[in-house]
């Protein structure tokens, strides 16, 4: 198994999409240090970027590379491998390489400009959406043969956490707006692993007061040691989750 994750790791690595994608982060990241030198606000628009870029270049890219990856996989059952390490070894080596891009892109600048502090938060993340979206991106793959419709199921995974989720969250917020509501939003935010890393990065970069009271419930709960045991439990939750069922459903797949 760890040779197969080597093997794939080192392969993913010299292809042109990562190489793009750390391209692509350092350079909006040292653009960013041109226009601005607050290491607050360098981090605050890398995040915008990070909440819509990070899970659809992971989606888009998981799913691609499964289906590019038939014949390797194919190769490899008939070995005396099992299934399961098969489907870990992919796994794991595709989350590896675009956890490896984002950390290069983002942290290299701050690492030249000489502040580590200030973005740690902001790539831990990044990595733990990483992993959420390769997760799920691989439990849209193996759920059809066709390349075209796992894409787009994939896709949609990214459009409604990364766009419908929200609107149908303030839709609530408006409706019941009378009613006490922080305890259910909070609910509500923990099932969608991108709106919990942006509440998280927002209550570490100290601009809470911009939420209002409910920021004020969210800095109290999210800032106590419970807050980040909770956080950082759901996030993995949302990693393991799909990427279990995604197994199972591939253990019992016909190739």
């Amino acid at each position: 198994m760890v040779r197969i994750i080597k093997y794939v790791f080192y392969d993913l690595l010299r292809t042109r999409f990562i190489l793009f994608y750390t391209a692509f982060l350092l350079v909006c990241t040292f653009a960013f240090f041109q226009l601005d030198g607050d290491f607050g606000k360098v981090v605050l628009s890398l995040l915008n970027i990070m909440l819509m870029a990070v899970p659809l270049v992971s989606v888009v890219f998981s799913t691609i590379h499964f289906f590019n990856s038939y014949e390797f996989i194919e190769l490899m059952l008939a070995q005396p491998v099992n299934r399961k390490s098969v489907f870990l070894s992919e796994y794991l080596a595709v989350a590896s390489s675009l956890s490896l891009a984002f950390v290069a892109g983002v942290g290299l600048p701050f690492l030249l400009y000489g502040a580590w502090q200030p973005v740690a938060t902001l790539m831990v993340t990044g990595v733990f959406l990483t992993w959420v979206f390769v997760s799920l991106a691989f439990f849209a793959s193996v759920l059809t043969r066709d390349k075209a419709k796992a894409i787009g199921v994939a896709l949609l995974f990214w459009f409604y956490f990364s766009l419908i989720y929200d609107g149908l969250l303030l839709w609530v917020i408006y409706t019941f707006s009378d009613y006490p509501l922080e305890k259910l939003t909070l609910s509500l935010i923990a099932l969608n692993p991108i709106d919990l890393a942006r509440i998280v990065m927002i209550l570490q970069l100290d601009i809470s007061a911009l939420m209002g009271y409910t920021g004020a419930f969210y800095k109290n709960f999210f800032g106590s040691n419970l807050g980040i045991l909770f956080s950082v439990s759901l996030l993995l939750l949302w990693i393991v989750l799909p990427m279990i069922l995604a197994m199972r459903i591939f253990n019992k797949k016909d190739l």
